[in-house]
């Protein structure tokens, strides 16, 4: 009996060497899958830098044409979040693009972003998908002040859109025929309805979305309708801070012309324009501005000493 228990005993025994072999191979296994996961996160950041940096690559010519609108299409080997966000910080403020892609049914989350101080991207919360939309449109106000930038990748369904705005977007994703909107479209109104997304009033110059209104002027209202509003309360602010710097420069040129015979008659309206958009503090504050853009447009108009 002894014996038995002696032989079942060596039996459950297991050499020292294989104990320390299989606790060294556990460890190997963790590292390696350490190791894995952060070399996958360490690509992952990598790639969502350097996409982000080509998106602001490709977007250089939407930001530099000068007066007619452009379109273009952005294709991403694989699923894609798109986040445009900004800053006021500074003359001109910031725009900033993050971008985060799926791997492994996750999407990443790098933090790492792309500033730029001369453009002004407007979209949704984020743009999410593989094609992506961009229209860019000049903002003159009344001189050129930058491109408006807008980037979607959703299906709109513009519902008794003005001519002009039919004729100028010329995008696959947005249909401007009710019968072949999707469902899945975001529906877009310019003569009101109960089943709008998004109501436009170009006589009180506003959109309305969930809940809240939007000001703008001139193209703006392309920026109020596809932008998030945080980001184009931002946008806004930095276009007038923009404004508020070229006015200055314009007004310089003015008073520099008008000491050698051309007097443009603008010096005090700049210097109104210039004091007016550096007030703005957001959309809502637009219409005193629009104002005095207006009066200088009709003067400038009629003037022989042109300054922009």
């Amino acid at each position: 009996m002894l014996n038995k228990m002696k032989d079942k005993k060596g039996f459950l025994q297991i050499p020292f060497s294989w104990v320390f072999a299989i606790i060294v191979g556990i460890i190997i296994l963790f590292l390696a899958i350490y190791f894995a996961v952060k070399i996958i996160g360490s690509g992952n950041t990598e790639i969502d830098a350097a996409t982000s940096k080509q998106i602001d690559v490709l977007m250089n010519p939407l930001e530099t044409s000068f007066e007619s609108s452009e379109t273009t299409t952005m294709i991403l080997p694989s699923e894609t979040r798109i986040y445009s966000k900004c800053d006021n910080f500074g003359d001109f403020g910031n725009q900033i693009i993050q971008v985060s892609q799926k791997s492994f049914n996750k999407w990443s989350n790098t933090g790492l972003k792309i500033t730029s101080n001369n453009k002004y991207i407007f979209t949704d919360e984020f743009a999410e998908g593989e094609k992506f939309y961009l229209f860019s449109v000049p903002f003159d106000y009344p001189f050129k002040v930058a491109n408006l930038i807008i980037l979607t990748s959703k299906e709109y369904c513009f519902l008794d859109a003005p001519s002009e705005i039919e004729d100028e977007i010329t995008q696959e994703n947005i249909e401007f025929d009710e019968d072949k909107c999707s469902e899945e479209s975001v529906k877009v109104c310019f003569s009101g309805g109960s089943d709008c997304d998004i109501d436009v009033n170009i006589g009180q110059e506003n959109v309305e979305k969930d809940g809240e209104k939007l000001y703008f002027t001139g193209n703006l209202i392309y920026a109020a309708i596809f932008g998030d509003k945080e980001v184009y309360e931002c946008q806004v602010k930095r276009l007038m801070q923009r404004t508020e710097q070229l006015a200055s420069l314009y007004w310089d040129k003015a008073s520099f012309v008008a000491q050698r015979g051309c007097n443009s008659g603008l010096t005090s309206d700049l210097l109104s324009l210039k004091n007016s958009a550096e007030s703005v503090s957001s959309s809502k504050n637009l219409y005193s501005t629009n104002i005095i853009v207006k009066q200088i447009n009709a003067k400038e108009n009629f003037e022989e000493c042109w300054l922009w």
